[in-house]
């Protein structure tokens, strides 16, 4: 396939471990960017319809991360796939840097939201479907990455409800399980959202193909959430 020529080469898998280790300066939150890795690179590699040519596409796919505490593996995903240039991560958490220790939808190509304090990507993908919807915009899926920790705001019980009830197809959130949450979830994450309607998949969220095939697992009508399981480190 020839690459369009608004569209910026792109690399490899391989070659995150690399991107990432362009970003130094002062350490912070590492285990959480290693956490995200693989289940970034999926949705930019084989999940999402965005690129840098379609990033303001009103039919985009839409990515949200409100896990946005060491956003490392995501600046490096997006330097792989054009959204931002290689040369930008070595000014990493810099003073006038655009690439900050939280990512801000007001400087860096493709970002859609400015990721802060947690629990508020979910609701604001709630925000988002229903947004699209209201304009009668058809396609253009809205995927939200959280971390299980997270989940234990009341923000998100409110946005898992609402959208299990409503039948929000077009949402789909995943959620990075390294066992962190202050209370755990009886039964499981998936359990939590099973019971509010949801359809679920559970996978290793460093096994590249497993996180593809339960991103696109049949929905049947209803948002659709993936517990990708990390060790607990991480």
């Amino acid at each position: 396939m020839t690459r369009p020529a608004n569209q910026p080469p792109t690399l490899g898998y391989a070659e995150l471990p690399r991107l990432v280790g362009l970003m130094t300066g002062d350490e912070k939150h590492a285990a959480a960017a290693d956490s995200t890795r693989d289940v970034l690179w999926v949705l930019y590699d084989r999940v999402l319809r965005v690129t840098p040519a379609t990033a303001g596409d009103p039919a985009r796919d839409r990515f949200l991360l409100s896990k946005g505490h060491g956003p490392m593996s995501y600046y490096a995903v997006l330097a792989a796939k054009g959204f931002i240039s290689e040369a930008e991560l070595a000014t990493f958490g810099e003073f006038e840097s655009k690439l900050g220790h939280h990512p801000d939808r007001m400087l860096i190509s493709g970002v859609e939201i400015g990721a802060g304090s947690l629990g508020h990507g979910l609701p604001i993908a709630v925000g988002v479907v229903l947004a699209l919807e209201a304009r009668g915009q058809a396609g253009g899926r809205v995927v939200v990455l959280v971390g299980d920790a997270e989940l234990d705001e009341g923000s998100n019980h409110e946005a898992i409800a609402y959208a299990g009830r409503v039948g929000l197809e077009r949402l789909t959130v995943v959620a990075i399980d390294n066992q962190s949450s202050s209370h755990g979830w009886p039964g499981g994450i998936e359990a939590r959202f099973a019971v509010e309607g949801w359809s679920t998949a559970v996978c290793d969220g460093h096994d590249l193909d497993a996180i593809e095939r339960a991103f696109n697992q049949p929905r049947d009508g209803r948002p659709h959430v993936v517990v990708a399981q990390v060790e607990p480190d991480s």
